[in-house]
């Protein structure tokens, strides 16, 4: 099947429904918590391509690869960093077979590496940058249809991500940061920074994960203010809250992240999705609330 792009779907004011969470979902399917996702790519690909399939079930235009934490940096924590371009690779063959025979696009997830560059931390630039420039490399290779720079917080790294992906790479790209202070990212940085750092270096921008639904909606606007390359939006399903067994839960419905929608789309998102906590209910609520 000849798919449209990316970017003519975008630019042509199609309204995209992206996926919802990777990690809380694989928990809930039996991934112990604190353990990589990526870990089920190599020891449990079926449930991966099962998350794939139900999302798209459910109404999602975009999936995306389960390599959020997929740099080489962020991977030898759990001792897989050796084998970051053979988890990449089998997570977009896993998310391609998923949407083969759709129309369906896979986004390559890129998330930050979980360290500090210096002088905060320890991370060399050279390092986090060629850690990118493999990831982006091995996804594009491997055949997804657009990158996803996600979850940032710091125009440093989000900037060397951006970057590195550029350099192997023509593929559409987005960057996304996370805004879990409200307005402003943990390193302080606000959606018109974001916008401006990055007006010229990639074609979509985004708001993803963060705090609650009022608080990235107001990330949103701020965004929209700024910048008038298309925008990414992909909220958690309201703010984690830890019940009387220890496990995180999250309390917005996916009827009421669904009523949502309209806001988010008057608001200026071209894409929409839900982040931590968003099941494939969620998702077909959202889809439901697009029109789809």
């Amino acid at each position: 099947m000849t798919k449209t792009s990316f970017l003519e779907r975008v630019h042509t004011g199609q309204i995209l429904v992206s996926d919802g969470a990777t990690g809380t979902n694989l928990q809930q399917r039996g991934l112990a918590a604190g353990k990589a996702g990526e870990s089920w790519v190599v020891e449990r690909p079926e449930e991966i391509l099962r998350l794939h399939r139900d999302f798209i079930a459910a109404g999602s235009d975009i999936i995306l690869t389960c390599t959020f934490g997929g740099t080489s940096i962020r991977l030898a924590q759990d001792g897989w960093g050796g084998r970051a371009v053979e988890i990449n690779q089998k997570a977009a063959a896993l998310a391609l077979e998923a949407v083969q025979d759709t129309d369906v696009l896979v986004a390559g997830s890129m998330g930050p590496t979980g360290q500090m560059l210096k002088p905060l931390g320890t991370m060399e630039e050279t390092d986090c940058f060629n850690a990118y420039q493999q990831q982006a490399k091995a996804l594009a290779e491997a055949g997804v249809d657009l990158l996803l720079v996600e979850t940032q917080y710091d125009l440093g790294e989000a900037g060397l991500a951006v970057k590195a992906a550029r350099s192997v790479s023509n593929l559409p790209l987005v960057c996304s940061f996370s805004y879990d202070r409200g307005k402003r990212t943990m390193m302080g940085v606000k959606p018109a920074q974001m916008a401006q750092t990055f007006a010229d270096t990639v074609d979509v921008l985004g708001i993803n994960c963060g705090r609650s639904l009022e608080d990235n909606l107001a990330a949103l606007v701020e965004l929209r203010a700024a910048s008038t390359l298309p925008i990414w939006f992909k909220p958690n399903a309201g703010l984690p809250q830890v019940d009387a067994d220890g496990r995180t839960t999250f309390n917005v419905t996916p009827e009421g992240m669904g009523d949502q929608v309209v806001n988010w789309i008057a608001a200026g998102a071209s894409v929409v999705g839900g982040c931590c906590g968003s099941s494939p209910e969620h998702i077909r609520r959202i889809a439901r609330a697009v029109g789809k």
